[in-house]
């Protein structure tokens, strides 16, 4: 990744307090060719990402088909998270999204926006949002809007 994406991320991860720990865990997406088979990549990839998920977590995959939530919406969800002590992982798709099957199996599809963007820009935004919806929950004034 560039460097400008480790150091965004890294900006708002390391914000978190340890009960809301961020952790990156980094799946490589495979080759893409010219007459590359994009299903069996997808496929490949859902795998090393179903592996990646320890036992016990809740998985959200984010899909620009799931459910639109705003920032308040998931200042909610992740308090409830954190008063259940549930682990969450989220998924964040590579060039060609996620595959199906995985989408069908995650507990939550939740969509960032009905835009599609570059998977760099997600992890930097989703930490951001993460920080943003804590901050709320712990009455900071990082949060203006409504």
């Amino acid at each position: 990744m560039p460097g400008w994406v480790q150091q965004g991320y890294q900006e708002y991860a390391q914000r978190m307090p340890k009960l809301c720990e961020v952790e990156l865990v980094e799946i490589a997406a495979k080759k893409r060719g010219k007459n590359a088979d994009t299903v069996r990549i997808l496929r490949d990839e859902a795998a090393a990402l179903k592996e990646a998920i320890p036992r016990g977590y809740l998985s959200v995959a984010l899909d620009r088909k799931g459910k639109n939530i705003d920032t308040i919406t998931l200042a909610k969800q992740l308090q409830t998270w954190t008063d259940e002590a549930q682990d969450v992982a989220i998924l964040i798709g590579g060039p060609e999204g996620i595959d199906p099957e995985l989408l069908r199996q995650s507990n939550l599809l939740w969509s960032l926006s009905a835009l599609t963007f570059a998977h760099p820009i997600v992890r930097v935004m989703l930490a951001e949002q993460l920080y943003r919806a804590w901050s709320i929950n712990a009455n900071l004034p990082y949060h203006r809007g409504d």
